[in-house]
């Protein structure tokens, strides 16, 4: 019953988030503007047009950035674990760094050249990850974990090398788009971006019993019935497109896939079926206040949500470790 009324909290606040944020900005928009807009009022192409889809995809990215952290947490068993362990984040950043640097510009079915450079450097990552890990003959946490850094180090330093060839213009445009922000977004970026979300949170859905099971051992899960290879390529791959995506539209945003399953998780224990709609619907909402924060806290200047999230991410981490025991935080 308690984690129940949680989740309608959760879903109340993530409506009232939603709903809310379009009318905070540095222009006043009332409500009269929005229900009775104008051929040329401002105000209401503000809310309509920038606004609203701006606080869509922010709630879709949370919502995708959490749902992947809470499932790569449970499947290595380390709350620390997001889908950057696995260098997916910077697969996708180098695409789209590659693209800014050579000046890229074509649409590919209608998504902007930076967007499509990132989403394919996404899925080049995923492939070389899954690559490596069929030429080593196992699929086991280890193993991919390694492989994972190993190619999150590797396109990390590719980055560093187009950011440092690259002349001041476009070494800034690099730098923006490394903080990760919602400012370019609109409704077109959400569309591509909800079949991820959604999919994605509806295939985790399903595998909420095997994350409970994989989260206390795998040979647990093996005894329990779990396919735990065919498990694990789910979720790698599941988790890899969600986390593609969002890097592809928004850019790297990070502590959002660690930060808001520890709070579900010290609000509603460690069962999944109630974790996966919690961080659902939280991350939504955390990215949604996070960036209303950005669009105001600086007024008429705008912060990447990037360095908000980073900004709260330091002294959450700080709390949990004096807030609760080590053993608390294990699994």
């Amino acid at each position: 019953m308690r984690r129940r009324v949680i989740l309608m909290g959760l879903l109340a606040g993530s409506v009232v988030a939603v709903l809310s944020a379009p009318f905070v900005g540095s222009q006043r928009v009332s409500v009269d503007a929005v229900l009775h807009p104008g051929a040329d009022d401002w105000a209401s192409a503000i809310f309509w047009k920038m606004r609203v889809p701006r606080a869509v995809t922010g709630f879709l990215a949370g919502a995708s950035l959490a749902v992947s952290g809470l499932a790569f947490q449970a499947l290595f068993r380390n709350p620390l674990a997001t889908p950057f362990t696995l260098g997916i984040s910077s697969g996708a950043s180098f695409g789209a760094v590659l693209c800014l640097h050579l000046g890229w510009t074509f649409s590919l079915a209608g998504v902007p050249s930076t967007v499509a450079a990132a989403f394919l450097g996404a899925v080049f990552c995923v492939t070389l990850v899954y690559g490596l890990m069929r030429a080593t003959g196992s699929f086991s946490t280890s193993r991919l974990l390694l492989a994972g850094v190993a190619v999150s180090f590797f396109f990390s330093s590719l980055i560093m090398f187009v950011h440092y060839t690259s002349d001041v213009l476009d070494s800034f445009r690099i730098l923006r788009w490394l903080m990760g922000g919602l400012a370019m977004t609109d409704y077109r970026a959400a569309c591509n971006l909800a079949p991820f979300t959604v999919g994605g949170a509806i295939a985790l859905g399903f595998l909420g019993h095997e994350l409970n099971l994989l989260a206390t051992g795998e040979e647990l899960a093996l005894s329990r019935g779990v396919n735990v290879e065919r498990t694990r390529y789910t979720l790698f791959f599941t988790t890899a497109l969600m986390e593609g995506s969002v890097v592809a539209v928004c850019g790297p945003i990070g502590f959002v896939g660690m930060m808001v399953p520890h709070m579900c998780r010290l609000a509603l224990g460690t069962d999944h079926r109630y974790l996966l709609p919690a961080s659902f619907l939280a991350g939504g909402a955390f990215l949604v206040l996070s960036d209303t924060i950005a669009r105001t806290v600086a007024l008429p200047a705008e912060i990447p949500v990037g360095v908000i999230t980073a900004l709260l991410g330091g002294p959450f981490f700080v709390w949990l470790l004096f807030g609760k025991s080590a053993e608390e935080i294990e699994w």
